[in-house]
């Protein structure tokens, strides 16, 4: 005997459409899944229109109040006096920056270190510079001259090669450069640290037994990874210094908040010249914000396999959706 089997059965056709009185065939069930009714949020329409009425009220009051005094803000935001102080503030932070970062660096590796000695200093210098203020800082540098008269380069404890004049060589721009480097390579440090201990350490496991030497490991594994928890706080901390700058005007510094003291202290328009400072903060804020958005994006290459869209790239995107869905007009006349 020989099994046989039924074949299988075929899949139910569906019904065909009963024609209704008219004579038009009825619609044929798709089981489309049912719309579902969007849920209705007043209270943030409530939200949106109060916080809206606020803002349109400030703004009313910064066009109509008349102690903003905007012809004397207009006067002043671009006059020379005050490009010339934004500079000096830019040559500061591009310094103290510069400094701060790089002595942070080592220090960061210091402290990282096998070295016992090495981490002791380290972890010394990071708690004595976090732990005095910056204007005290500021004001021991601006009068090391009291201390140490001149300055001599040498053989330790023994002769020296060449010996200067303290306060020849250091100025108080020079003064302040120290004081925000330091003070800057003490808070760098330790956000340099948390974005090397940030790498997993089973990746440079893996790099040496690749046989990766370990400066090629530092430059292809453990700093594109690290940049990524690195720039955040670093670019708070070099926002924060760059505004930071304004407490050199104890030192008689002319950077920007001291040189709008000057101007106001002379004409006495103190709103309109504060909001000359303010602007140009504002400004170069936005630019530092907008250089961390692409360098972020940068090194988000390694975590995303697409980079996200940057926000022209989604306006002009949006923009290309609305034109496709507008569309071109019908022609007068055109029947379907």
């Amino acid at each position: 005997m020989s099994a046989s089997t039924a074949p299988d059965a075929a899949p139910e056709a569906a019904a065909p459409s009963e024609p209704d009185p008219t004579g038009a065939p009825l619609p044929v069930e798709t089981g489309t899944t049912p719309a579902v009714a969007k849920t209705r949020h007043p209270w943030r329409w409530v939200v949106s229109v109060v916080a809206l009425i606020l803002l349109a009220q400030f703004a009313h009051g910064l066009a109509t109040n008349p102690g903003w005094d905007w012809p004397t803000f207009a006067q002043y935001i671009t006059a020379k006096s005050v490009l010339s102080a934004l500079r000096v503030t830019l040559e500061l932070t591009v310094w103290g920056t510069a400094l701060g970062f790089l002595l942070g660096t080592a220090l960061a590796v210091a402290r990282l270190s096998n070295n016992p000695v090495l981490r002791v200093i380290s972890w010394v210098y990071i708690w004595a510079f976090r732990s005095i203020p910056l204007i005290v800082q500021l004001l021991f540098w601006f009068n090391i001259a009291y201390l140490y008269q001149t300055l001599s380069v040498g053989v330790p404890f023994g002769p020296a090669l060449f010996t200067f004049e303290v306060n020849g060589v250091i100025s108080g721009f020079t003064a302040a450069v120290i004081g925000l480097a330091l003070h800057q390579a003490a808070y760098s440090a330790e956000i340099i640290r948390a974005g090397f201990i940030s790498v997993d350490a089973g990746q440079l496991e893996a790099a040496a037994a690749l046989g990766i030497p370990r400066l090629r490991q530092f430059r292809t594994v453990v700093a594109p990874q690290a940049m990524r928890s690195i720039l955040p706080n670093a670019t708070n901390e070099v926002i924060s210094l760059f505004k930071g700058t304004s407490i050199v005007s104890v030192m008689a510094i002319a950077e920007l908040f001291y040189q709008v003291q000057v101007i106001y202290g002379r004409n006495g328009r103190v709103v309109p010249l504060l909001m000359v400072a303010t602007v140009w903060y504002i400004v170069l804020t936005t630019v530092l914000s907008v250089a961390q958005y692409y360098i972020e994006r940068h090194y988000a290459k390694g975590a995303h396999r697409t980079p996200p869209p940057t926000p022209l790239q989604r306006a002009w995107r949006t923009l290309r959706e609305v034109a496709a869905e507008a569309g071109p007009a019908a022609p007068r006349g055109a029947t379907r």
